[in-house]
């Protein structure tokens, strides 16, 4: 891939994947064929942003969870209100990282 792509893929797409990781994905990126790049620009990565706001209004009940494909996890703050609260704060605090962690586990099987 030329560099113009993995510069412009990381300016748009930046703001979803551990900012400890972007040399890493850059590397990655460059090294990969122009077939892979079609499937990294088609691939649907979750916005940090997005889930806190679910997160925070809607994290008693799993969602935020749920979005992220944590279905376990979702079902058990589903059915004990967010563990009587405690899971869901927590939550709040983490959500975006692992929100740019599952998009960095997305991204690299692709790749």
């Amino acid at each position: 891939m030329t560099d113009d792509k993995v510069s412009m893929f990381l300016a748009t797409n930046g703001k979803f994947f551990p900012a400890n990781q972007l040399l890493n994905i850059k590397d990655k990126l460059s090294q990969a064929d122009e077939s892979k790049l079609m499937v990294v620009m088609a691939s649907d990565f979750k916005d940090p942003l997005t889930l806190l706001i679910v997160s925070i209004f809607l994290g008693s009940l799993g969602i935020d969870r749920f979005m992220l494909g944590d279905v376990g996890m979702g079902l058990l703050k589903l059915f004990t209100w967010g563990l009587c609260g405690v899971l869901t704060i927590i939550d709040w605090i983490t959500i975006q990282d692992k929100c740019k962690q599952k998009n960095l586990q997305t991204l690299m099987m692709v790749l």
